[in-house]
């Protein structure tokens, strides 16, 4: 079964106890992971983050909450927008209260996605979970890595060569300037030291 099969969803839908017609919220985040533009902020990263958590799952203290975030982390996204995360964790919001969970839920799950910013790392081991799940593809052997930088230029193809050059490099910087990319151990074991050299290559390239 595919990590974002319909089954899953509905599986996830009921053991949190929401009410109301999963399957339209399904569709609604299968089309919104499939639109044109979407190398990779598209329907392969969410079930890369989903498997991802599958091996993960005995490290959060509310599964129910990490799982739906992913679900919902890159719902909006839109590369010349800078309030992607707002806008997935708002409609992670309107999901969770017109299905019948209660506000405090709704909330925790749209402050887990607002973590995907990657701003700075979560202190809550609940929303590093979320942030080390995402990140993970850092960590991947260099030929997913490098089709991931790859896609992630394609998606951007709007931007000039310099300037992407640049802020891609700052983005990458960031990381590589952090004490640890990754917060929870077992990710750091598995991620951090193949993370550091594959964004130290994709520094060099960039800078070229």
């Amino acid at each position: 079964m595919s990590a974002t099969d319909l089954a899953r969803w509905t599986a996830l839908w009921k053991t949190a106890g929401a009410k109301g017609d999963c399957e339209s919220w399904h569709s609604r985040l299968v089309t919104l992971y499939s639109e044109p533009g979407r190398h990779y902020h598209n329907l392969r990263h969410l079930e890369e983050c989903l498997n991802e958590f599958e091996s993960a799952r005995s490290l959060a203290r509310d599964p129910l909450a990490v799982e739906f975030a992913l679900w919902f982390h890159d719902a909006v996204y839109d590369t010349q927008a800078k309030d992607n995360e707002e806008r997935s964790a708002a409609l992670s919001r309107d999901c969770f209260l017109q299905s019948g969970l209660s506000p405090a839920f709704a909330n925790w799950v749209a402050n887990l996605i607002m973590g995907t910013k990657h701003a700075e790392t979560s202190k809550d081991p609940d929303a590093a979970l979320v942030t080390d799940i995402d990140l993970s593809i850092l960590g991947r052997d260099a030929n997913r890595f490098q089709e991931y930088e790859a896609q992630i230029r394609q998606e951007y193809s709007w931007v000039p060569v310099e300037a992407f050059a640049a802020g891609r490099s700052k983005i990458l910087q960031q990381f590589l300037s952090r004490p640890r990319i990754y917060f929870h151990d077992a990710f750091f074991a598995k991620y951090e030291s193949q993370a550091r050299a594959n964004i130290q290559g994709s520094l060099l390239k960039l800078t070229r």
